[in-house]
């Protein structure tokens, strides 16, 4: 180990190896993280900091927490990037706006930790083009939680950078979100290297004796050989060796002189190791440079351009042992030296701390700093600030909603159970009936954060019966869509539907949220032509919406699926297109992957199966950068309509045991599979279920009206379809558009197969035609051709038959173009095989990659999508190359064309 006077380094050469093996890597490009586990004292500190020695030529970036530091947002990451923030200029848009609310410089919209850890990883990639870049993180288990989930989340995607970065902890459970990184654990030193050290440390030697009581003491923990060596004599302290040496430290302490102490007290009570503050604090306290002097003298603070005490264990025996008084003069010193102006939050922390009663002023000072952590996308520290506010909060209703407050930020940071402990204590204080009505609505909130469950959402519910009803419109509307989209009994959500007609007054002017409440309560109760001119009144306000720019993500994807009720295909694409720029403009990662899987469905349902496939994998990459569950009901639809069984299978196969998995949605992507197939037989019992559940109660997108027809038609059933064709003779009615009178035309033409059915055909087919619906021209272009080779006109069938096969093998419905092709070969005409698919051997990341370069996308804007660095997104290009024999973005783009 390193001795602390003499910088001899003692031992630990494997584990110094094992590091240097990540930055020699780091060094090539292959970038990579290390977590450096180990008891207190045992040298984690030293061997990282012998690392950093040895790194001529490398930007060394530094950051560490304290014990008993407050949760101030962010606060390690401004210790690492500090020295290279001037390095943001290149940044795309949103990541340089992010590092600038995180460090104060200027408001925007509150960056979330994904895209804070986005930027940082930006960041030090642009540092690591000029030269490597080690950072060393110590004492992770200290250091604020924003700042953890970002460092996690940038050491899992420096893979193909030049960034080394070792994080130094007592033990993994301590800093749970890099528990996946490759470990080094420390342990004590052999004897003999144990006896090196401590040579080193007492050159002029001890007794025998006394020399092995040292080493039987210290247990080979390195600190506790220097410090017992340091005051060597006759001891035997009880306990491991961390814990005797923090006795020695306050051993130490305790004997110093009054103004020392002082000194000392101060330093510990700021984490920062601001000098100036430090210096500004002294003076506060009648203190000057010659006390200053003592406090280095004794070996416990070392000063330099920051102050920082010898070792963690100094420091807390220091704060520890100064006592209750002594610490409070300390903070109030350091809150009165303290620029408001400069540092409002640490000024109300330290005031916090100085403390001991109720007082309403200093509880304003945290509440406001809560706010501007809110701001700097801080969430676990404006829990933090609420709670200390409640804590000195007189008077118990006001206490109680503040700590209700810090309850919805526990929950909105990521804690349920700290946020359900804090509704728990709001509880015991006895607030008024409307505090106690809002704590039974956070805590049901909570629970259906955490379950999603059937009766969390009734919970749910009932809890939001005892608020007013303008106060929980949302709540209501989260309820119901959750049973919309959830397995239950299916008449639950008509009666809840009834519920909110009877409680929830209509709001004027109605906002386009209070519109889709409304829309979808009259959906679930009225007759289809009935509820259409609200939901179109909703669709329209929801696509007015969005065009504005500061337009609220959160409920676009409800209106597009609205639209497809409404059969309006150019509001649902346009909707659902902004609800993703929109998600990702304002790094909305909560709702990005959800949009994303409804623009899949958009683009399934129009027939651009790539760029759905594209949505997918993207909302893929989010929920894995996010650690979200990855829900697979776009991932079947898009299976389904592409004929990809094997796919379909093995997605169904996953669903089995996923009780939040709607059975009218299966069994609707059943239908279009096996329509697709010609199997329609099992398409109509599939849809006859949905259409059973629907008549119960239960919501079912209106599009299974339309397969339903056409399996009805085909296995001769045409009475089964009576009520589908119907609902799809009043939405071409009361909605008329290319989609919706093509699908009424086509039902028409199914459920009539005499010669009149030839008029429907084509109008069928060139209403779709003018329209974006491909696969729905494809597929009527294949009905009709099946239906002239049933009457015998086999020239015009081939006809019809061939352009069906041709556009729909293009757009890649296999299913149907199998099917296509077997008409074909019944009226003896070949169809020719079509060229594979050139990107089939691409994993799921470079077909992304490659379908957005070859849109134009440039590589900063492909790796903001993938949650990556610029130089992961250069090495899947090169890969995907290699595999394509192509050598540039513009043979790229004329592959895809």
């Amino acid at each position: 180990m390193t001795d602390i006077r003499s910088g001899l380094f003692v031992a630990r050469e494997a584990e110094l190896g094992e590091i240097a093996s990540v930055t020699a890597a780091a060094a090539r490009g292959r970038g990579g993280a290390m977590l450096v586990l180990g008891d207190a004292g045992i040298g984690k500190s030293t061997l990282i900091g012998e690392v950093a020695s040895r790194l001529d030529g490398w930007q060394v970036l530094r950051a560490g927490g304290v014990e008993f530091e407050s949760e101030l947002p962010y606060s390690a990451l401004h210790q690492l990037c500090a020295p290279v923030l001037d390095h943001r200029a290149g940044l795309p848009v949103p990541q340089r706006g992010a590092l600038d609310a995180v460090f104060g410089l200027h408001a925007g919209v509150t960056p979330t930790p994904m895209l804070v850890g986005l930027a940082v990883l930006g960041l030090l990639s642009a540092v690591g083009r000029r030269r490597p870049v080690f950072c060393a993180v110590d004492d992770v288990q200290w250091i604020d939680a924003g700042s953890r989930q970002v460092l996690a989340f940038v050491a899992a995607r420096v893979a193909v950078e030049r960034v080394a970065m070792v994080f130094a902890a007592r033990d993994v459970a301590s800093v749970s979100e890099l528990g996946r990184l490759p470990a080094l654990t420390l342990t004590g030193l052999s004897d003999s290297e144990a006896l090196t050290l401590l040579r080193y440390q007492a050159p002029f030697g001890h007794e025998a004796a006394i020399v092995q009581r040292i080493l039987a003491e210290a247990a080979g923990n390195p600190l506790a050989l220097v410090e017992f060596a340091r005051d060597a004599g006759p001891f035997g302290l009880p306990g491991d060796a961390g814990h005797r040496v923090e006795h020695r430290f306050v051993s130490r302490f305790l004997r110093l002189p009054a103004p020392t102490r002082s000194v000392l007290a101060l330093a510990a009570a700021e984490p920062t190791g601001d000098l100036v503050l430090l210096r500004r604090a002294m003076a506060i306290q009648g203190l000057d440079a010659v006390d200053l002097t003592a406090a280095e003298d004794s070996g416990l603070l070392v000063t330099g351009p920051r102050v920082h005490f010898r070792h963690p264990l100094a420091r807390s025996g220091v704060y520890l042992s100064a006592g209750a008084g002594a610490r409070r003069q300390a903070h109030a010193a350091l809150a009165a030296g303290t620029d408001v102006d400069v540092d409002p939050d640490r000024r109300a922390w330290h005031r916090a701390n100085a403390i001991t009663g109720p007082d309403e002023e200093t509880a304003a000072e945290l509440e406001r700093s809560a706010g501007r952590a809110q701001r700097r996308g801080g969430f676990a520290a404006v829990a933090a600030f609420l709670e200390r506010a409640a804590r000195l909060t007189p008077g118990r209703s006001r206490q109680a909603r503040r700590l209700l407050a810090a309850a919805r930020a526990r929950l909105g940071s990521g804690a349920p159970s700290a946020a359900r402990e804090l509704v728990d204590e709001a509880e015991r204080l006895q607030p008024d009936p409307v505090d106690r009505c809002t704590a039974r609505l956070l805590r049901a909130t909570i629970d259906y954060h955490v379950a999603r469950s059937i009766p969390a959402t009734i919970a749910l519910i009932e809890a939001a019966d005892g608020v007013g009803p303008d106060e929980v419109r949302e709540t209501y509307l989260e309820a119901f869509a959750s049973l919309m989209f959830s397995v239950d009994e299916p008449g639950r959500l008509r009666r809840l539907a009834l519920h909110i007609r009877e409680r929830v007054p209509q709001r004027q002017p109605p906002r386009p949220v209070d519109l889709l409440l409304r829309a979808l309560v009259e959906q679930n109760l009225r007759p289809v032509d009935e509820a259409m001119p609200l939901m179109r009144r909703t669709v329209d306000a929801f696509r007015d919406h969005a065009r504005t720019p500061d337009a609220d993500p959160w409920w676009m994807e409800r209106a597009c699926v609205l639209s497809v009720d409404l059969g309006d295909s150019d509001a649902m694409e346009e909707i659902a297109d902004r609800q993703v720029e929109l998600a990702r403009a304002q790094g909305a990662y909560a709702i990005l992957p959800h949009a994303l899987r409804f623009q899949a469905v958009a683009r399934t349902i129009v027939g651009r199966f790539a760029d759905a496939q594209v949505c997918i994998i993207e909302a893929r990459a989010v929920d894995e950068a996010a650690g979200t569950s990855n829900l697979v009901g776009s991932d079947l639809m898009l299976a389904a309509w592409s004929g990809d069984v094997e796919r379909f299978r093995e997605i169904r196969e996953k669903l089995r045991d996923w009780v939040g998995v709607k059975p009218t949605a299966l069994h609707y992507a059943i239908g279009v599979l096996c329509n697709g197939s010609g199997d329609h037989e099992a398409a109509i019992d599939a849809l006859l279920l949905v259409r059973d559940q629907h008549r119960r109660g239960a919501y079912a997108a209106s599009v299974f009206h339309h397969e339903l027809v056409e399996a009805a038609a085909y296995v001769g059933r045409p009475e089964e379809a009576k009520e589908s064709a119907e609902w799809i003779g009043d939405v071409a009615r009361v909605n008329p558009n290319a989609w919706t009178i093509g699908a009424h035309l086509l039902a028409s033409a199914l459920l009539d197969p005499g010669l009149g059915a030839q008029d429907h055909y084509r109008a069928a087919i060139s209403r779709f035609a003018g329209s974006r619906m491909r696969v729905h021209y494809a597929r009527a272009r294949l009905l009709y051709g099946q239906w002239l080779r049933r009457v015998g006109r086999r020239a015009e069938a081939r006809v019809e038959l061939r352009a069906a096969h041709e556009l729909l093998s293009t757009i890649g419905a296999r299913g149907f173009a199998d099917r296509a092709a077997r008409e074909l070969d019944a009226i003896g005409e070949p169809t020719l095989a079509h060229d594979a698919d050139p990107l089939a051997g691409l994993t799921a990341r470079e077909l992304l990659v490659a379908r957005k370069v070859a849109s134009g996308a440039g590589t900063k804007e492909v790796a903001a999508l993938l949650f990556v660095s610029p130089r992961t997104i250069d090495a899947h290009l090169r890969n995907l190359y290699r595999k394509l024999g192509i050598t540039s973005r513009r043979q790229l783009r004329e592959l895809l064309r």
